[in-house]
């Protein structure tokens, strides 16, 4: 199975994402080749996981974990078999319907729902965790709040580094809710690992301000609205 995933994202999910989005990366360097390691990216489509599968190198990539919604990528087995298997989730139950889904994989009702994505992380693989916990506006890439999930991971994990990372124009190639990607030119920006600052509260801010920071040295876009952009 895992030469399997293997095959799949090198030869058929990174030449697709780099047909649709173009994948312009800077900080690609910054990347971790192993884990435990967190990424923490903004997420304004359902590509962005597509993207970030993608821009790894071959070596690092069957060592990425995406956290997903149970609710999402399990309501069905095909789709589940194929998250869990090709795309590797970690599966995170943000709802009744997530929960019930998880527990058909083991975890149970109670349990806590980032016990997959702590289990990935204590075997050593890098966690693709999206703070706000869903998808936003994408035709503005205004990031929203994000949850505390990540500084639950990075404190659990103080050693393993927190990757901040600006995903930039996913969301105009496959808006929330639309179903056809559009080809279009995107940008992601790989920033310098955030500390663990032993408050969960600093941690947060400290990463925001990272993401927002590489938000700001995005470049311009050929789709842009904005002239001045």
């Amino acid at each position: 199975m895992r030469l399997l995933r293997f095959l799949l994202l090198v030869l058929v999910a990174r030449p697709l994402a780099l047909f649709m989005t173009g994948a312009d990366v800077s900080g690609r360097e910054r990347l971790p080749l192993k884990g435990p390691a967190i990424i923490a990216a903004n997420h304004a489509s359902h590509v962005d996981t597509l993207l970030m599968l993608s821009i790894f190198p071959s070596r690092a990539v069957s060592k990425l974990r995406p956290a997903a919604a149970a609710d999402y990528f399990l309501r069905d087995p095909v789709i589940g078999w194929f998250s869990r298997h090709v795309i590797g989730i970690v599966p995170v139950a943000r709802s009744k319907a997530g929960r019930r889904a998880a527990q058909g994989l083991g975890q149970g009702e109670g349990e806590d729902v980032l016990a997959p994505a702590r289990a990935a992380l204590a075997a050593g693989e890098i966690v693709l965790v999206f703070p706000e916990g869903t998808r936003g506006d994408g035709a503005s890439d205004a990031m929203g709040q994000l949850k505390g999930g990540v500084a639950r991971l990075a404190e659990a994990f103080p050693d393993a580094p927190v990757i901040p990372v600006w995903i930039q124009g996913a969301g105009r190639v496959l808006p929330k809710g639309a179903s056809v990607p559009v080809p279009l030119n995107c940008a992601v920006l790989v920033g310098e690992p955030v500390a663990w600052t032993g408050r969960r509260a600093a941690f947060m801010d400290a990463l925001r301000e990272a993401m927002l920071a590489l938000k700001a040295q995005a470049p311009p876009l050929r789709w842009s609205d904005d002239p001045e952009t």
